[in-house]
């Protein structure tokens, strides 16, 4: 007998013992097992409700949601050291460039292999525009990953951060009663 066949023997020898110490059809007296009862929520029938809350138990219920309820005061989020994505954010609020505009000089013989090979090693463009500018980018680009000189590496954009400083200003500016500053 192989191994394989001895273990199948096993299992079934195992199985045939606990079916016979099971009782037959449910329960222990023979009673089959009544199937879970699942229904929908009454709450929105005034009438089931009615019978089963009364004022004082809504009261009580209100009285110790009370007690939970805690008021949390507002506190400025803490600065994160080493917080790597402040420096792409700043690069990006610090300039107002669009993107594909030349800035700095780049050599024309800038490949796009070259480029791609290099963006492919970042997960997201913020991960490559930060890597980009602790190289020394926007003013030089020893990976080839700006070929065009706009100084937003493989397809960034600052826009999005421009974007949510001015509804930042907005609010702000409504906020105060005043008029929204215009760029």
């Amino acid at each position: 007998m192989s191994k394989r066949n001895l273990i199948l023997a096993l299992g079934l020898v195992v199985l045939a013992g606990c079916a016979a110490q099971a009782p037959e059809g449910g329960l222990e007296d023979g009673a089959p097992i009544p199937p879970e009862e699942v229904d929908i929520s009454d709450e929105q029938d005034f009438q089931a409700v009615a019978a089963r809350e009364t004022i004082e138990s809504d009261a009580a219920r209100i009285e110790a949601n009370r007690a939970r309820y805690e008021i949390v005061a507002p506190e400025d989020l803490p600065v994160r050291p080493g917080d790597s994505m402040s420096l792409v954010v700043e690069f990006a609020l610090a300039t107002t460039n669009p993107k594909g505009q030349p800035l700095y000089r780049r050599p024309k013989n800038s490949r796009e292999a070259r480029f791609n090979r290099s963006c492919a090693k970042y997960t997201s463009s913020d991960l490559a525009q930060e890597a980009f500018l602790r190289r020394g980018g926007p003013k030089r680009d020893p990976m080839g990953m700006d070929p065009d000189g706009d100084g937003f590496a493989c397809y960034w954009d600052p826009e999005p951060f421009r974007q949510a400083r001015l509804a930042a200003e907005a609010e702000a500016a409504e906020a105060a009663g005043g008029t929204a500053p215009s760029r």
